[in-house]
């Protein structure tokens, strides 16, 4: 059953309009995609699940090594336009980035998405599909602690703080670090792209 999240008293919701995508497949960490949409749908936000699997098919969440919750799919990643979207997440959990790399459709689409220069978050274990993707060579990013060597190995300047940001991409650690990579996409949704060019003429 859904619930009209508009009747919630006194929710900051500025940003209505706003799509983002959450690219995820089986083995996904739970909160890692929970928290990020719940706190976007609170501030207006329009959030998207989409998956190499086809829509309506699940995602089985995880809680750590314990199965949790299932999600649906609400847009197969074949048909997801970069264009579309204003900011992509990318949770973690082990097993959803080891899939989503061997996943030609969901490493090009992440691909493609950084190319438009528009926010892109990662969290824990999804950092990973940076690299195949060409994105972590060069940038100053943070992760799992575990996968840091891979990290470093694929170019990439590894930080241990719970949000590091170099131009667009955003990335966290672990499921602690989740409230400060909130609001550094937050705060990433609220620069308006067109200001720039909405300003009076002189």
């Amino acid at each position: 059953m859904e619930q009209n999240i508009d009747q919630g008293a006194g929710m900051p919701r500025n940003l209505q309009g706003k799509r983002v995508a959450v690219l995820m497949t089986d083995g996904v960490e739970q909160v890692e995609y929970t928290g990020p949409r719940r706190f976007l749908e609170q501030h207006g936000v329009t959030v998207i699940l989409i998956s190499p699997k086809g829509v309506g098919e699940e995602v089985q969440g995880m809680n750590h090594d314990q199965a949790g919750d299932k999600f649906k799919v609400e847009m197969h990643v074949k048909d997801a336009v970069p264009a579309d979207f204003d900011a992509l997440v990318l949770p973690g959990g082990e097993e959803n980035p080891k899939a989503l790399r061997k996943d030609a459709d969901s490493v090009a689409f992440v691909r493609e998405f950084y190319a438009q220069d528009k926010p892109l978050a990662a969290i824990c274990h999804g950092p990973w599909v940076l690299i195949d993707a060409g994105i972590a060579e060069s940038k100053n990013l943070t992760s799992y602690p575990e996968i840091q060597d891979d990290m470093r190995k694929a170019g990439a300047e590894w930080i241990d703080q719970e949000v590091v940001i170099d131009g667009k991409l955003i990335t966290s650690r672990k499921p602690d670090d989740i409230p400060a990579f909130n609001e550094a996409l937050l705060k990433e949704l609220r620069v308006d792209p067109q200001a720039a060019d909405v300003g009076p003429s002189s």
